[in-house]
Order: structure tokens, then sequence, then C-alpha cells
């Protein structure tokens, strides 16, 4: 393509969606470049989803070397090492990193490493090389970066999940501060590597927007796991003494602890870009304003993924990205649906969810049939642990469409991807009671659930 300009597109941001809109677009013939400031592949592969479930995996082996007790396996003396984590876990980094930078060279798509914002809406300079480039499109593709409140006194002692991921060594005891996937998760992942774990909420329950059921429940197999949950309680200040933080509560009480990780959300990263000097709208969370397109209020610029909050989701910037790719360049204008998006959090134990919350459904449908059970997995029946298995269906009695499903047990974002397929598709209850159960599998519920459950049957 080309004309006037050195690039048909410019992406700023080399994460999910800018690799994905840059590879896509390139392949129907765009002249593409993107510049990154820190490395290809962004907070999910980086600094996100994917070392994070590393760090899960391994979490879970304490548990896993207890149970297999119960199977009949005596183990002997057991060590873990961080360190040894910290550098495995950062060799699969790099070598993600040298895969997505690959994929993106053979595309044909140039990589800038350095940061980069606009002069104008044609006009991209290039800081590390201390020069501009011009292009046709922009997208702007920046993510989101961890909020820390700068109004607490001494929080600059606190880390965030960014730099969670490069610990110099594991305290024997640390505070989580959040309510949010991030936080449940790596509460669940310090616990189970042996750290004393303090999760602190300044609301009463975790996982805000979730159905109520997985809330509690979640809330009740963490405190079983050992996790000290504090919930309506927050940090008025940070003080270090030595090796040692001591958080002073808004309550006047004290916690000490060898480190205070920060997870109380994440902001689109759209400062510094020269953004509102050129016509681009934010939001008053600093989101970046588009249309179903993903097209801003500058009629060439585009903006995908966490930097516009719509969800903020790695698969939900991936598919903005081609979709933005195929309208953009390939003629085939495609709007992203987001009411409908499965998704887990890799909690301990796991969630899993997709559609409308019993809340959500009631506000909407008014009455709704809800099918609901709880039980311990086969696998704890040997190994005398008391984890709940949890799986809800909420359903509209007038049209028997299945509205939302909300699992908690092992397996659950394995299950909520298959069962996301159902749900996307419309599928009704008696569709979901004619599939023939696979047994003996925890899933099976999901389609023998017969008994609708009302409060007087609690």
């Amino acid at each position: 393509m080309t004309g006037k300009y050195d690039y048909d597109l410019f992406v700023i941001g080399a994460g999910s969606g800018g690799v994905r809109a840059s590879r896509i677009a390139a392949g129907h013939g765009a002249k593409v470049a993107v510049a990154e400031e820190y490395r290809v592949g962004g907070t999910c592969v980086i600094r996100g989803c994917v070392p994070k479930k590393l760090f899960v995996y391994a979490s879970q082996f304490s548990e896993e070397f207890e149970d297999a007790e119960g199977f009949g396996w005596t183990l002997g003396e057991r060590s873990f090492s961080w360190e040894k984590l910290l550098a495995n876990k950062d060799r699969e980094i790099d070598r993600l990193n040298g895969i997505y930078i690959r994929n993106m060279e053979s595309a044909g798509v140039k990589i800038f490493q350095t940061r980069a914002f606009l002069k104008d809406a044609h006009t991209v300079h290039l800081v590390a090389e201390g020069r501009d480039v011009t292009a046709d499109k922009i997208l702007i593709a920046t993510g989101g970066t961890p909020f820390k409140p700068a109004s607490i006194p001494g929080i600059e002692h606190a880390v965030t999940s960014n730099e969670a991921f490069h610990l110099d060594a594991l305290p024997k005891r640390g505070i989580v501060v959040g309510g949010g996937y991030i936080a449940v998760e790596f509460a669940g992942i310090f616990n189970g590597l042996g750290v004393e774990t303090t999760l602190m909420y300044r609301r009463d329950k975790v996982l805000r927007n979730f159905d109520e059921d997985l809330r509690d429940g979640l809330m009740e197999e963490i405190v079983k796991k050992g996790v000290d949950l504090r919930v309506n309680t927050d940090i008025a200040s940070i003080e270090r003494k030595g090796e040692v933080l001591v958080a002073t509560l808004k309550d006047g009480g004290t916690i000490e602890a060898g480190f205070i990780m920060y997870a109380t959300g994440r902001v689109p990263n759209s400062q510094g870009l020269g953004l509102e000097e050129i016509g681009v709208k934010l939001k008053k969370n600093g989101a970046i304003e588009v249309d179903p397109f993903s097209q801003t209020h500058v009629p060439n610029i585009y903006a995908v993924g966490d930097v516009t909050d719509r969800a903020a989701l790695t698969p939900i910037a991936i598919r903005e990205g081609q979709a933005f790719a195929e309208t953009v360049f390939n003629n085939n204008p495609i709007a992203v649906d987001h009411t409908i998006i499965p998704t887990a959090v890799f909690s301990q134990p796991e969630l899993g969810t997709i559609g409308l919350t019993e809340h959500e459904a009631r506000e909407k449908f008014g009455d709704v049939d809800i099918y609901k059970t709880s039980f311990r997995a086969m696998k704890h029946t040997m190994t005398g642990r008391h984890e709940k298995t949890f799986m809800k269906l909420v359903v509209d009695p007038g049209t028997d469409r299945v509205l939302g499903v909300h699992l908690m047990g092992p397996s659950s974002g394995e299950m909520i991807q298959t069962v996301g397929i159902a749900v996307t598709l419309g599928a009704t209850k008696k569709q979901f009671d004619a599939t023939v159960a696979v047994h003996p599998t925890a899933s099976e519920e999901l389609v023998t659930l017969k008994q609708k459950w009302s409060p007087s049957a609690n």
C-alpha cells in the first residue's frame, strides 16, 4: 500500500492486541511498524497471565504432595527453591518473547524497541531514536498499568504484580491488598509456596461483580487453605523498619510483613502519548473513548485492548486487534461483542464463569430458575481434604435459555471454555439435560442438575 506516509499502520504497544493487529494488517498487504518500550508480548506474556499461571502450578504442588499420601505414596524430604522457579520462569518468558518477535518479523512487521508518542494525527516520535515517522493509520495498544494509591504514606515500599514476579527472595510473611482477579490469585500463590499470607480487602467480599455464591464459596475455601482473609480492612500507612514492613491499618492495628503487594486494579496506560493534545478523547479513568469498531474521535487513530477499558482480558484484546485489522485493512467490518465472555480466575480453588450472575439475571428478567450443587470432588474422598466444588446454572424460565454458568473447583477454567460455546450459542436447560454425562467427572453435574433451587430448600 503506502503513499505519502512511511507506514500504512503504526502500532504503539506490542502486547496481545497490538501484535495481533499488526500481523493481520501486514497479512492484508499493509506496511506496518510497531513501537514497544519494554518487551514484545505485553503484560500477559511477560508479567501477567503466563508467568502467573506458572506460579499457580508451582504453588499447587504443596497440596499435591500431601494428597499423594492418600493414594499410597510415601514422599521423602521436600524443599522449594524460589530462585529456581524464577530462573525457569524467566527462561520460558524469554522463549515466548522470541517467538513473538520472530512471528512479527516473518509477517513483515518492523519493530522499534522504544517508547513512542504522537506529535500529530499522523506523526509518531520514536524517543530512543530521536526521530519521527509517519503513518496513515495509528493504533494505540498500550494496555494497562498497576495502580497504587499515592495518598498512602509509605506506598513506595509496596510492590505490584509487576515486581512480584521478580522478588529477590520469598519472605516468611506477606500481605496482598485487593479483592480482584490478581489479588486472590497471588494470595493463593504465596500461600501455596509457604508464605504466611494476609489477603486484605476494603469491601465485605472479594471479586466484585461475580456471582454471590462464587464470592462466598471462594472466601470460605481460601480461609480453609490458610490465607488470613481480612475484609472491610484497609491500610492507612506503611513504614519500613529494617527488613520488615509495618502496615498500620485504618482501625489502628498493625501487621508486619516482608512484602506488601498492591493488587487494587489496573488503569489504562494512556498518559504521555500525546493523545489529548491531538483530539483523542479520554474517559475520567484515562481510558481511550472508541466506537464499536475501535475508532477514536480522530478518524485515523484507533485503540484496542485494556487501554480502552472495555473488557480487560487478553483474548478480548486479541479479538479487538484482529477485528480492527479486518475492518480497516480488509474491508470486512467487525465489531467485537463484549456481552458474553467466558473467563477464569486462577484462584485456589479455581473459578470459571460466563453470562449473567443470579443478581443480574433477576434484575433483567425478574424470576429466574437456579440450579446449583456443592460437593467434595472424588479425588478428595481419598485425600481427606474438605475442599468444595460448586456449580450453578442460571436459567430464564420463559425461554429455558441458560443465562449464566458459575463454577468453582479443579479445572473450572477448562470447563468454562467448553461450556462457553453452548452459552454463546444460546443453549437451553433442556439441551444441557439432553447431553449425555461423562462419568465419573465433576463436569457431569452440569448436565444432571434436575432440582430447582429455592431459598426454602437451602
